[in-house]
């Protein structure tokens, strides 16, 4: 296989596949039929591997690659099932830290068009049984599953995990999972299954409760990390990752029960080491120091006020690239913009990608500086003319932003 056949097959895929990260809501195909016919289809491999599961809003992915570099510094083999990628397609699916196999890839494509004439899944769908076969095939020790999109109705919902944690319930995807957190709260609380124990660590009572409530109704044992105690810290940087800790500590106490052993040690290192570990970007993600550029995937509102404030409490002038998809409620975020800012908004390449002409009547209200660029490459390029190394830049608002941006420009870092 060459790198030419492997690009053609992964745009076959693209083309084939509705993509919720390209296409938005119709491309989303909520229930569990048809991957239900797809694992069957090639031999139920989540059957075969031990599964920790790791639903929430945000915080899921962060969590979830925190536990993977714990896993393995306990000296177990982790499969690690993320989502979206940043640059590459095989980023979704790693073990030990090592992204998926591109041969792995274009040989599972090809099964995929000779599918039965009555399966016909999402590019979710196909990539979620990928990793279930890849898992199997690698023989993982676990394989930490990341939900997609909401939980009753995703596609990874048909594993049986050892345990399951749902790091917290905010307002995003209202389109699809409902306009309250309440009711976005028992989507993600359809993750819970009985006996199984459930990891909660949002701190708002009425999501607590709407979680415990299921819990109950599945006796799963039920557990709050949100009243751990903790002074371990992680090389992951942003001021959010506290919470993010507090359900690993959580998780690793429960396989500890299973009789899994995990030291302190491998705790407190795994922590530590989850960049080295699992290669793991974008969540406040130094690109640079000189001048201090960071990047962070946050797009929606509770995600962005973490972000930015995080950004207030640096005492620097900012240089502030962002970028929405069509979806996105920009009268929100302008309420969040950072303080001592100018901004750059820029169109993201994909379908999604809205255009800042479409909301320039926002930005003229919300009085800021700002210009607008064709795409993300030409507003950094005119952030990094104009900033000082005593000033910061800073790139963000959606996973395509930070994607576009990475690719484009962390080779010339390493």
């Amino acid at each position: 296989m060459t790198q030419e056949q492997y690009q053609e097959a992964i745009d076959w895929l693209f083309v084939q596949m509705p993509n919720y990260q390209i296409d938005g809501q119709k491309a989303y195909k909520p229930g569990l039929d048809n991957i239900t016919k797809l694992c069957a289809f090639f031999g139920n491999p989540q059957e075969k591997i031990k599964c920790i599961h790791i639903g929430g809003t945000n915080g899921k992915g962060s969590s979830s690659n925190m536990l993977s570099s714990v896993l393995q510094e306990a000296g177990y083999k982790v499969g690690l099932y993320n989502s979206p990628h940043l640059i590459d397609f095989t980023e979704r699916i790693k073990v030990n830290g090592k992204n998926c196999n591109k041969e792995f890839v274009f040989d599972f494509i090809q099964k995929l068009k000779k599918l039965p004439e009555d399966i016909r899944p999402s590019f979710f769908e196909f990539t979620t049984i990928m990793a279930f076969e890849y898992f199997s095939q690698q023989k993982v020790d676990f394989a930490i599953i990341e939900v997609g999109l909401g939980g009753r109705l995703d596609s990874t919902n048909i594993i049986t995990p050892l345990v399951s944690a749902i790091t917290n319930v905010q307002l995003d995807h209202q389109n699809i999972l409902g306009d309250t957190i309440e009711e976005i709260a028992g989507e993600k609380a359809g993750i819970i299954k009985k006996n199984t124990p459930i990891i909660s660590g949002d701190d708002h009572e009425t999501v607590k409760n709407i979680i415990k409530t299921k819990a109950i109704k599945e006796s799963a044992p039920f557990i709050d990390a949100t009243l751990i105690q903790t002074s371990l810290i992680s090389d992951l940087k942003g001021n959010y990752q506290q919470k993010n800790i507090r359900v690993v500590l959580a998780i690793v106490e429960q396989l500890r029960k299973l009789q899994i052993p995990i030291s302190e040690k491998d705790l407190e290192t795994g922590l530590l080491h989850v960049h080295k570990n699992t290669g793991f970007i974008g969540r406040w993600f130094e690109f640079s120091k000189s001048p201090l550029t960071i990047c962070d995937t946050g797009h929606n509102q509770a995600g962005l006020e973490y972000v930015f404030s995080q950004l207030n409490s640096i005492d620097r002038h900012k240089h502030v690239i962002l970028g929405f998809v069509n979806d996105k409620k920009i009268d929100e975020v302008m309420a969040l913009l950072p303080e001592n800012s100018e901004f750059y908004f820029a169109k993201p390449s994909i379908n999604r990608g809205r255009h800042p002409q479409d909301y320039e009547n926002l930005l003229q209200e919300a009085k800021i500086f700002y210009k607008i660029f064709n795409s993300v490459q030409e507003a950094y390029l005119s952030a990094k003319e104009q900033c000082t190394n005593e000033e910061m830049i800073f790139i963000g608002g959606s996973n395509f932003v930070v994607g576009e941006f990475l690719e484009k420009n962390l080779e010339i870092t390493e």
